[in-house]
C-alpha cells in the first residue's frame, strides 16, 4: 500500500505522462546535463587578465612574506664571524659599499641583507658613522648595524708632554702610525699649541689634531690670563706664555714653579737678566732640541742669540717651548717672594735664595757636589750668578749647574 502510495505521489510530483521502460532501457546510464555556456562576460580576455594579476599579486605577496621573514631573521640571527675583528669604514663610504666590505671579510652572511635592512634603520639624514670598529664574534647585523651607527669606533691616542717644541710635537706625529695626512708646511708660533693627550680614531688628520691643539691653548690662556695676579710685570699674553715656557723648561718638580716664576718676575721688576739657560739652548739649537750628550759650556752662556737671556734684557721674542696648564698658572700666581736666585739642590729641585751672598753659599755647595762625581768644569751650573750684579741692572755671567735637556 505504502508503495502504491510513493509511487502515486512520485507521479504527481513529475511533469507529463510516466512512459514505461523497458529493463534494458532501465540499466543504460542517463546522458549527464551540459554544463551552461559561459557568458560573453565571462570570456573576456579583461576578466581573463585581471584574474591572472590577483593570483600573481597573492603569489608574489606570499613571496614576499617569506622573504621578510627570512631577511629578518637573518639580520637578527649570530653572525659567521668566528673571532673578534677590526672593521674600517672610510669616510665617504656608502651603505653599499659597508655591506660589501662586511660580506668580503666574511662578517656577515649577506651583504644585500645588511644593505637593505639597515637603511630601513636610518633615518633622514642618519648614516653609518666612518672609524675602526671592533666587531665581536658571532656579532648580527643588527648589532653591527646599531654599533656603525653610533660612532662608537676604537680610539687612539697621542701623547705631547709639557716643555715640547713645536717642531717636537711635530715630529710625534709624524711618527704616528695611525694618523693620517700632511703636516702644515709652516709652523704654529712657538707656545701655540697645548700639551696633552689626545684621542682620535683612524682616519683622523695630522690637521685636525693640530687645530685641536691650537685651539685649547688659546683657550687655556685666554682662561687663566683673565684670572692672573694684576700686579705681575707683564704686558701681554704674548709675554705670559713666553715666560710661562722659560718656568716650564726650568723645573719638572711641580710645587716649584710658582716659586721660579718669583724669581724671574722679581728680577724682570728690577731690570735684572732672567739668565735661563733653557734660553740659551732655544737660541743654539731651536726647536729641534739640545742633543741628549750635548751639556752647556761656559763658552755658550756668552753666544749672541736673540734668545740667550744671558745676553739679551727681558723676555726672550717667542716662547721657547709650550707649556702647560700649571706652568701657566704658576706665572699667572706666582708666590711672593722677594728670591732673586735659585741653583739645583742635587735632589732634582733647587734651592732659592733673596740675597747673592746665600746665593753664593748656595752655588759653592752645588760645585761641590758636582766635584764630588768629576763633572767637567767647563760644563755651565744651572742657577742665577754667582758674581755681584753688572752696570745697568744686568747680572754677571756666571758657571752654571746642571744639563738642561
Amino acid at each position: 500500500m505504502s508503495d502504491t502510495t510513493n509511487q502515486s505521489n512520485d507521479a504527481q510530483g513529475q511533469k507529463g505522462p510516466i512512459i514505461p521502460k523497458s529493463p534494458s532501457e532501465a540499466l543504460r546510464p542517463e546522458r549527464v546535463p551540459e554544463p551552461p555556456k559561459r557568458s560573453k562576460k565571462a570570456r573576456s580576455q579583461v576578466i581573463l587578465f585581471l584574474n591572472f594579476i590577483m593570483t600573481m599579486a597573492v603569489a608574489v605577496c606570499i613571496v614576499a612574506i617569506i622573504a621578510f621573514y627570512y631577511a629578518t631573521s637573518t639580520y637578527k640571527s649570530p653572525g659567521p664571524l668566528q673571532t673578534n675583528t677590526n672593521f674600517i669604514v672610510r669616510n665617504g663610504a656608502g651603505l653599499a659599499e659597508i655591506a660589501s666590505n662586511l660580506e668580503r671579510n666574511a662578517i656577515i652572511s649577506d651583504g644585500r641583507i645588511f644593505r637593505y635592512l639597515t637603511a630601513t634603520h636610518l633615518s633622514a639624514g642618519e648614516s653609518l658613522k666612518a672609524g675602526e670598529y671592533e666587531i665581536k664574534a658571532r656579532a648580527s647585523m643588527n648589532d653591527i648595524m646599531e654599533l656603525l651607527k653610533s660612532g662608537k669606533s676604537i680610539l687612539y691616542s697621542v701623547s705631547f708632554p709639557e716643555g715640547l717644541t713645536v717642531r717636537q710635537m711635530f715630529n710625534r706625529m709624524l711618527e704616528d702610525p695611525v694618523l693620517e695626512g700632511d703636516l702644515p708646511a709652516a709652523l704654529p708660533a712657538e707656545g701655540s699649541l697645548r700639551p696633552d693627550t689626545y684621542k682620535f680614531s683612524r682616519g683622523t688628520k695630522r690637521s685636525e689634531i693640530i687645530e685641536q691643539m691650537a685651539a685649547a691653548q688659546q683657550k687655556l690662556v685666554d682662561q687663566i690670563w683673565d684670572k692672573r695676579d694684576s700686579s705681575l710685570p707683564l704686558r701681554s699674553k704674548e709675554d705670559f706664555v713666553a715666560l710661562a715656557s722659560i718656568v716650564e723648561k726650568e723645573t719638572g718638580v711641580a710645587d716649584e714653579r710658582a716659586h721660579v716664576a718669583s724669581v724671574f718676575l722679581n728680577r724682570l721688576g728690577k731690570g735684572m737678566r732672567l739668565q735661563s739657560d733653557p734660553t740659551i739652548i732655544y737660541g743654539l739649537f731651536g726647536g729641534d732640541g739640545k742633543p741628549a750628550d750635548r751639556p752647556i759650556y761656559q763658552s755658550d752662556l756668552k753666544r749672541d742669540t736673540p734668545y740667550n737671556t744671558y745676553v739679551i734684557k727681558g723676555l726672550p721674542p717667542t716662547p721657547i717651548a709650550n707649556p702647560g696648564k700649571d706652568a701657566l698658572e704658576a706665572v699667572a700666581n706666582p708666590w711672593k717672594t722677594q728670591d732673586l736666585y735659585f741653583v739645583a739642590d742635587g735632589t732634582g729641585g733647587h734651592v732659592f735664595a733673596a740675597t747673592l751672598e746665600e746665593h753664593n753659599a748656595n752655588v759653592k755647595r752645588w760645585r761641590k757636589l758636582e766635584a764630588d762625581k768629576g763633572s767637567d768644569p767647563n760644563i755651565a751650573v744651572d742657577g742665577q750668578p754667582e758674581e755681584q750684579p753688572a752696570d745697568n741692572g744686568a747680572t754677571a755671567v756666571p758657571p752654571k749647574k746642571k744639563k738642561i735637556n
